[in-house]
């Protein structure tokens, strides 16, 4: 049976300073820097539902790769923007992993919003499943991850 439950609408959030080496000669933010801002809003959801991706790894010998990438620009980013990242998890399987970003700048204005499907795979590159202990912090579950 295929487990797809959702870590429900709790999101983490990370704000971003557009630096001048991330835009073009427009001040325009480069197209796959969205990418990097997406890194940023993972790395803060793992690390408020209590791990990093760096413990995980070393701990479980597992990594998380990016399977697909999508994203969707709606307003420029330009230099010094401040930008606020939102990062939920919209699917969550033994294997497989799902977030969801929106970026947004000044009074709510919608930047980006875009996907990441993530695949966890051992040292030897082969599909692997999610420790408990890890899907528990994922799912934000705090007795799971006591008792683990």
């Amino acid at each position: 049976m295929r487990d797809t439950r959702i870590a429900s609408d709790w999101f983490a959030e990370s704000r971003i300073r557009v630096r001048y080496a991330e835009t073009d000669q427009m001040g325009v933010a480069y197209y796959a820097n969205y990418l990097v801002w997406f890194e940023v809003g993972r790395s803060q959801y793992c690390n408020d539902c209590g791990f990093s991706y760096r413990d995980m790894e070393r701990d479980s010998g597992l990594f998380l790769i990016v399977a697909e990438a999508h994203c969707r620009y709606r307003n420029p980013a330009r230099y010094e923007d401040e930008l606020l990242v939102r990062t939920r998890i919209s699917e969550l399987t033994r294997r497989t992993l799902r977030f969801s970003y929106e970026i947004e700048k000044g009074e709510g204005v919608s930047v980006a919003a875009g996907e990441t499907l993530h695949v966890l795979i051992n040292s030897a590159g082969r599909p692997s499943s999610m420790p408990d202990r890890y899907l528990a912090f994922l799912r934000r579950d705090k007795t799971a991850v006591k008792g683990g």
